[in-house]
């Protein structure tokens, strides 16, 4: 099988179901950034993530397959094989979000994305994650696209951030605080 089909040389791709639409449609833009933070994803895994990131980034590779597919197919298009996002989806979030914060010292104040070359990328992958929930809210105003799906981006851009933190914790590179450029007066 080719890997081209010449089949988008015209600006459209098809959604599951077959319906055709414009490379730019909104459905297209949502689905292409969770795709996006996918491959950030696999960049991180590549670099040697601590034990219980690499579990967690392998568990949420596959779930944003689960995602993109979910997207990419028209909620009135009732197909069985097509998964789709469901509330257990950011509850599992949510315990692993519990298990690493629970590793971690309490944080008191904003801190700057960086670190470990690690945690420097897992925060570059919550970035797109927001960027992939911001694309996925304004579809939402369009279209139907289940009402789970938000709340697990939003969870997953949560356990993004911890995740980032469990990194810089686990190699002790401390975090940097974020300090206001403001200068009070006396």
């Amino acid at each position: 099988m080719k890997i081209y089909t010449k089949t988008g040389d015209s600006g459209e791709t098809a959604l599951f179901g077959g319906e055709r639409v414009p490379k730019d449609a909104l459905r297209i833009s949502a689905y292409g950034s969770v795709d996006e933070l996918n491959s950030v994803l696999g960049v991180i895994a590549s670099l040697g993530p601590p034990a219980a990131l690499a579990k967690t980034i392998a568990l949420v590779q596959n779930q944003l397959f689960e995602l993109g597919a979910d997207l990419a197919t028209p909620i009135a298009h009732k197909n069985p094989v097509i998964p789709r996002i469901r509330k257990r989806h950011a509850a599992a979030l949510e315990r692993i979000i519990d298990r690493l914060e629970a590793t971690l010292p309490p944080l008191k104040t904003f801190i700057l994305p960086g670190g470990t070359l690690v945690a420097a990328h897992l925060h570059m992958a919550r970035t797109v994650c927001r960027r992939a929930e911001r694309m996925t809210v304004r579809l939402s105003r369009n279209e139907d696209i289940g009402e789970d799906v938000i709340v697990y981006m939003n969870r997953l851009s949560d356990l993004l951030f911890v995740m980032a933190r469990y990194a810089n914790h686990a190699e002790r590179h401390e975090e940097v605080k974020w300090v206001s450029g403001r200068r009070t007066r006396r």
